[in-house]
């Protein structure tokens, strides 16, 4: 005799089954649109810290008539003492070193902060008197700059003609015994570069050492100053005496500058 047939009892559970089987697969669960105002963007990079450039236009329109003021003695970085600042040089047609110095220093800003470089500048006007070589020298220090460049032109014998770049030698810091020999030479392959000639008359190559610079003695950051030309002799007078021959100098330095900045780690 066979054993008895068990009924299926048909519990809930059993019943979904069922009817899941005979419905077919399930349909996907519809996709939510996320509102776009709830989307975190990614935090971005910082953007790099701006560099900042202190330019030094040699000497000062009022300074000729100030002589006591820019007599009086400084002290020169190196235990010594020397006056305060001089009148500069000019050319023969009378073309003064601080309106040089001055034109050209408005030309270097505007090629700088066309880069995005900051520029301040140690003297707002070109009637003003000093200031002194050691407030200039400081200078770079006080703005918290990455470099300061002196601009000037000299006056030599008129048989002497092109540029040097002069830096602070023996260094007195760590500023000195490297980096700021790198910046002169990077201003002095840039003004090479712009079609000047060196220096026939002082310096090699281009480069000077110098132990006697106030303006640049007292620098605790790279600092250079750059005789841009002899202003007595006649073919150079001739050139820093011309707006187009004082743009040349104005990219020339200031291609030497952003040279010596691309080089500084970020």
């Amino acid at each position: 005799m066979s054993a008895p047939r068990r009924a299926l009892v048909l519990t809930p559970a059993l019943l979904l089954l069922v009817a899941c089987a005979r419905a077919g697969p399930a349909a996907p669960a519809p996709s939510v649109a996320v509102p776009t105002s709830s989307v975190v963007a990614s935090p971005t990079a910082a953007p790099a810290p701006k560099r900042t450039v202190v330019l030094d236009p040699g000497h000062n329109g009022g300074n000729g008539s100030a002589r006591a003021a820019i007599t009086r003695q400084v002290p020169d970085g190196r235990g010594g003492t020397k006056a305060c600042n001089t009148t500069g040089t000019s050319t023969d047609a009378g073309y003064p070193e601080h309106a040089f110095t001055w034109d050209l220093a408005g030309r270097v800003r505007a090629h700088l902060e066309a880069a995005g470089i900051a520029v301040v500048l140690t003297r707002t006007s070109d009637d003003g008197v000093g200031p002194c070589v050691d407030e200039r020298g400081k200078a770079g220090q006080q703005a918290g700059a990455d470099l300061l460049v002196s601009l000037h032109a000299d006056g030599a014998a008129a048989a002497g003609h092109g540029f040097h770049v002069a830096y602070s030698s023996p260094p007195l810091n760590a500023a000195q015994s490297g980096p700021a020999v790198d910046l002169a030479r990077d201003l002095r392959d840039a003004l090479r570069g712009g079609g000047f000639p060196t220096s026939t008359y002082v310096g090699r190559e281009g480069l000077s050492p110098r132990p006697d610079l106030g303006g640049l003695n007292f620098a605790t950051v790279p600092a250079a100053l750059v005789e841009c030309a002899n202003m007595r002799n006649a073919e150079e007078a001739a050139v820093v005496s011309s707006a187009e021959g004082r743009e040349r100098y104005a990219a020339a330095i200031a291609t030497g500058i952003r040279n010596f900045l691309g080089a500084l780690p970020s």
